[in-house]
């Protein structure tokens, strides 16, 4: 029996079940959605190198990522790594490949579309590199379907901030994670309150801004869940890769923004590092 839905889960869920179907973007191939534009442009725009890319199996980047937080984890061989909100595969697949055969990655995504999307890019990607180590699980990452203390490393990718629970997104990380475990997470976090009339439109909100908490709160929730040696690196030239001003849904938020200001007067992409207490 599926769980009943936040309203805010309801329309990530749509939104993102329509972006599985169709290949990428909220509005298609050239639209964005938490940089869902130029699909290829976009990824190497936040940190993806083309040679990870080419990497990958068709289909698996569909432009939504914020960062790359897979390159800030440093991963190694073995290691059981976990990609919260893992859409169509593409840090899964990455971390894969780094922690080897040994190794396992696993994607837990609320969405059955992205899901049913990622299992079929994992056939591929294990024809393409004989490794045969990566699951994907449908669940909700305020629940994450893994045992206590199971995991080395939590990766995310620009989709904590679409919960409407963060504080207990922060406290399963902090209890799937086994002792000395760590964190690597690109999300968007706001450097100041966002204009009403952001703050409460659809499309920003599967656009990964309008959900994204004040940086403070973002430190108070990682320091609640226990986790220590905490780190928030800026990225804020991913704003410009992930809002191209070709694009139609910058145009939408720009148009909501107050008169004289930009997006990332107001938002940024962050690099969330941390670790549970061995």
């Amino acid at each position: 029996m599926e769980p009943t839905l936040h309203p805010t889960h309801r329309k990530v869920q749509d939104a993102y079940g329509r972006i599985a179907r169709i290949g990428g973007g909220c509005c298609g191939p050239q639209s964005g959605c938490c940089g869902g534009g130029r699909i290829d442009e976009v990824a190497q725009g936040v940190g993806y190198s083309a040679e990870d890319l080419a990497t990958l199996p068709e289909g698996a980047n569909l432009g939504l990522s914020c960062g790359n937080p897979t390159a800030m984890a440093e991963l190694k061989a073995g290691e059981t790594v976990l990609d919260l909100g893992s859409g169509a595969g593409l840090d899964v697949f990455l971390a894969a490949q780094r922690v080897g055969p040994e190794g396992q990655a696993i994607g837990v995504d609320m969405t059955r579309d992205m899901v049913a999307k990622a299992r079929t890019n994992a056939a591929s990607f294990r024809r393409r590199t004989g490794l045969d180590n990566v699951v994907f699980h449908h669940g909700q990452i305020e629940a994450i379907p893994l045992p206590d203390a199971s995991v080395d490393v939590v990766l995310s990718n620009c989709v904590l901030n679409l919960s409407p629970d963060q504080s207990a997104v922060w406290r399963e990380i902090a209890r799937v994670l086994k002792p000395g475990g760590r964190v690597s997470i690109s999300d968007m976090v706001l450097l100041q309150p966002l204009p009403e009339a952001v703050r409460e439109s659809v499309i920003a909100l599967v656009g990964c801004i309008s959900g994204a908490p004040l940086l403070a709160d973002l430190q108070a929730m990682v320091q609640a869940a226990g986790l220590v040696d905490r780190a928030f690196l800026p990225k804020g030239e991913a704003i410009e890769a992930m809002l191209p001003l070709d694009d139609p849904m910058t145009h939408h938020l720009l148009g909501l923004l107050p008169a004289g200001t930009k997006a990332s007067d107001f938002v940024t992409s962050l690099i969330i590092s941390a670790r549970k207490q061995a």
